[in-house]
């Protein structure tokens, strides 16, 4: 075709979660508080993490990284969310699609290499205890962390660079509320085919192979539990990992169902759903389901609390004993 009828894109329109006008504010006040609470629960954790140093151990070291993910990842899609939902014009800039997408994708690789990290760290601890404090090291954990922002932000980069090179020629609407990678296909005007081969096999590999890991590890981890004589014991060690598995259950089938599967249906109101899950609710859940449930944990917010509280009274007292005047 020639060039003077290929209209370069400079800009993307998103049509966003709903088009219904009476639903939009509501949804902005759902989302908002939803978005607040994330960044709260997620930035607590990793505050209390540094502030207890009963929690300075690679479990809670692996969980402050991903609460810093989550909330990451989450501040990728949600402020333009909320935005679009009382905005007139729901556009976002060539460059600053490129960007969102990038992020949101490096984050969101690095959270399934971290996930399982996180299902190993508990495999040595239950099942090899006698090499934990050489398996995790300091060193070896701050490997692995970074290893898995590294290994996110190189895949990353790869679907960004090969969707962003595509030519755009036609509408520039996406189907969906933030820029990512199935819905820009859809508006390519060159073949896809390369960016399609890409899309299953590094997502595949990521995502089947931190699956993987995780499955294999708590298999290990439910035998030797199993194995135990103590019925309390037991019966912690299944809640905690009911728990895990259950969160990386819903994490893990909304990426296959959205990256994995065959045929090119990708911009349909299902699949904003289940953006909607991985993007906004999902972050919101690993605290409570990682954090709250953990007696840990929770010893550790009441000590704070109760240090802040006795810090306050100290200080009250203090000030009440001084002629002001």
């Amino acid at each position: 075709m020639p060039d003077e009828n290929h209209t370069a894109v400079t800009e993307f329109v998103l049509l966003g979660f709903t088009d219904r006008r009476e639903v939009k504010f509501p949804l902005f006040g759902l989302f908002l508080l939803i978005y607040i609470t994330t960044l709260g629960g997620n930035t607590g954790i990793i505050v209390l993490v540094r502030l207890n140093a009963c929690l300075h151990t690679p479990m809670y070291y692996f969980l402050s990284n991903l609460s810093f993910l989550d909330l990451s990842y989450a501040s990728t899609v949600a402020p333009k969310l909320l935005v679009d939902l009382v905005a007139q014009h729901t556009t976002i800039s060539f460059f600053g699609c490129a960007t969102q997408m990038f992020l949101f994708a490096a984050l969101v690789d690095a959270e399934c290499f971290l996930l399982a990290v996180m299902a190993y760290d508990r495999y040595v601890a239950i099942c090899q205890p006698f090499l934990y404090s050489v398996a995790m090291s300091r060193r070896a954990c701050a490997s692995m962390v970074a290893g898995a922002y590294l290994s996110g932000g190189l895949t990353s980069l790869v679907h960004t660079c090969f969707t962003f090179t595509m030519s755009f020629c036609g509408s520039n609407t996406i189907n969906h509320f933030f820029c990512d990678i199935p819905p820009l296909l859809e508006l390519s005007c060159s073949s896809t085919l390369v960016n399609e081969v890409l899309l299953i096999t590094l997502c595949g590999f990521i995502q089947i192979s931190s699956f993987l890991v995780i499955v294999i590890s708590y298999t290990c981890i439910l035998g030797t539990i199993l194995r135990l004589h103590a019925a309390e014991g037991r019966h912690k060690a299944f809640s905690t990992c009911g728990s895990h598995l259950m969160a990386v259950g819903f994490f893990y089938s909304s990426l296959f169902f959205m990256y994995l599967r065959l045929g090119s249906s990708y911009s349909l109101d299902t699949d904003k759903l289940i953006g909607l899950f991985y993007t906004v609710i999902f972050p919101l859940l690993n605290p409570m389901i990682y954090s709250l449930r953990n007696k840990e944990v929770r010893e550790a917010l009441r000590r704070t609390l109760e240090r802040k509280v006795f810090s306050h009274k100290k200080v009250l007292g203090l000030c009440s004993k001084i002629n002001w005047w």
